[in-house]
């Protein structure tokens, strides 16, 4: 893929990711090490829990989603260099769950002060095989200029 630089994003431009396939011990391995909470790394456990059943780690869902964006999801000139954002997890990642992130630009906006960049605003959905929605990200991101 090319890589993108201020002037090629548009309000309404899409991106569609590759995929990511989840399994109970990927699952299980991220939350030993960074959520390490039982309903992410006990099966039995999980099923007595408010998800009724092992579920990845909300991180363990961002991590991923970062990860499909930039080996596939927005070629950004120089990478992806958040300034902000707020995530939203509307249901759980589960063991067999494949993962893909669709990004919405939302806001282009030109620096006033620093003409080498400016920021875009991005809403990137992650979703599951069923299209069911297990993350919400909406971002701002630096963007060079092509100068």
């Amino acid at each position: 893929m090319a890589e993108l630089y201020l002037e090629d994003f548009t309000v309404g431009q899409r991106f569609i990711s590759a995929t990511h396939q989840l399994d109970a011990a990927q699952i299980k391995a991220f939350a030993e090490r960074f959520d390490p909470q039982s309903f992410h790394t006990d099966e039995a456990a999980a099923r007595d829990s408010f998800f009724k059943g092992l579920a990845a780690s909300g991180w363990h869902t961002a991590a991923i989603t970062m990860s499909l964006l930039v080996k596939s999801g927005m070629p950004i000139a120089g990478g992806l260099i958040g300034a902000g954002g707020e995530i939203f997890w509307p249901r759980p990642t589960r063991p067999g769950d494949i993962l893909q992130v669709e990004s919405t630009v939302l806001e282009v906006t030109p620096s006033r002060s620093r003409p080498e960049r400016g920021m875009i605003t991005v809403k990137s959905e992650t979703r599951n095989q069923n299209g069911e929605v297990v993350q919400i990200l909406t971002s701002k991101m630096l963007v060079w200029r092509r100068i």
